[in-house]
């Protein structure tokens, strides 16, 4: 399946590629990074391999997914947003992570915003959540500057999460 390509004012969401493994793999090894989506620290190269893999075969098994994030400017490596919906989550997901080096500037909000316009023009979503760890306060403020309210908690794979959610 080909990957949808989005672009908003700074940021180029598209699909994964192979030379996508060194900076994403990057990321995936900051502690502080990994840390924010819940978990104990970095990932190592194989378990970042496999998370990319994941992402990308989503596309495949749902025709929805997560992007990499791209700067328009330069075309640096930001890192991914999108969709989700693995068996075990309770409803479709937006999410993103970004890269330490970019935090601070809009990044996730401006990508989860055109994931949320791809998810109700394509998908015909009426709701998404956000899964967000309970510390992660900067992903909590995003889900609330794109109009989320938070709906409860969820245990997922050992990792106590909120859930935000947002009627489309």
């Amino acid at each position: 399946m080909s990957v949808p390509e989005l672009r908003t004012e700074r940021l180029l969401l598209r699909g994964w590629r192979e030379e996508d493994l060194g900076p994403w793999a990057v990321l995936c090894a900051d502690d502080e990074v990994m840390r924010s989506l819940g978990r104990d620290g970095g990932l190592t190269l194989p378990d970042a391999w496999r998370e990319m893999a994941t992402f990308a075969g989503h596309w495949q098994l749902k025709g929805y997914g997560h992007w990499v994030l791209e700067e328009l400017d330069g075309g640096a490596f930001v890192g991914r947003a999108g969709l989700q919906r693995p068996p075990d989550w309770p409803d479709l997901e937006v999410g993103w992570t970004v890269a330490r080096s970019r935090w601070g500037r809009g990044y996730a909000g401006e990508a989860a915003r055109a994931s949320i316009a791809w998810a109700r023009a394509e998908l015909g979503a009426a709701h998404l959540i956000s899964l967000i760890a309970d510390e992660n306060r900067r992903s909590q403020r995003v889900a609330e500057k794109l109009g989320m309210r938070l709906e409860g908690l969820e245990r997922l794979r050992g990792v106590d999460l909120r859930v935000w959610g947002l009627d489309l």
